[in-house]
């Protein structure tokens, strides 16, 4: 199982397929579909439909949800022309949950407590799955569900993090030419090899029996 995973928040109910308006409250699921964690979201009527039927507690039953919380939806607003390509916590921390980067998990984990305190993410919830304790956060705005592990951090590993945190801050994620160029030149030193310089053409082509020019004093 991955130790996080990003799922949008869905713009209809996907029971009724009913589009949601500005506003309005809605309910999030998250089941458990094999090794992944899948994401529903319904509308009032639809969650209390199932509320009716017994459907709407938590069971061991592998069909059944993991967690659930209730929202209101907002229309996402258009992106603003000086928010697009600047690197930020949350950039970073976006990508750092859907790109392969496990040695940077524990940085994951700071960025996203960072961006809790800033009132960015809310913790929806948190559970126990695979003997590790899962945090559900949500994205105020977008409504963007990231779940993410706690790493069990010791605390001579803080600091080693907080420097990894700083250094993405400043210098992004490093690139994966630039890895794999550094890791082939690590693999394949350059070998120092003789290189013989060919004699001048005048010189090759002298015959000791011409005459030769006279010096010019």
């Amino acid at each position: 199982m991955n130790d996080w995973n990003i799922q949008s928040r869905s713009r209809i109910c996907l029971q009724c397929e009913t589009p949601f308006e500005d506003q309005a409250i809605y309910h999030s699921l998250l089941h458990a579909e094999g090794a992944e964690l899948v994401r529903e979201d319904l509308c009032h009527d639809c969650w209390h439909a199932r509320k009716a039927a017994g459907q709407s507690e938590p069971t061991q039953s592998p069909t059944a949800y993991l967690s659930h919380w209730q929202g209101r939806f907002q229309a996402p607003p258009p992106p603003t022309p000086d928010a697009i390509g600047r690197d930020t916590a949350e950039s970073l921390m976006r990508r750092l949950a859907t790109e392969d980067h496990p040695e940077y998990r524990g940085a994951l984990y700071i960025l996203a407590v960072m961006l809790e305190r800033k009132r960015i993410l809310k913790v929806r919830d948190q559970f126990q799955r695979d003997q590790q304790r899962l945090f559900v956060y949500e994205h105020a705005k977008s409504g963007d569900v990231f779940t993410i592990a706690e790493p069990a951090l010791h605390l001579e590993e803080l600091e080693k993090i907080q420097r990894d945190v700083a250094m993405l801050m400043e210098h992004g994620l490093p690139q994966a030419t630039d890895a794999a160029s550094e890791a082939n030149q690590s693999e394949n030193p350059e070998q120092e090899t003789d290189i013989q310089e060919p004699e001048s053409s005048e010189a090759a082509n002298t015959d000791p029996n011409d005459p030769q020019p006279a010096s010019v004093l």
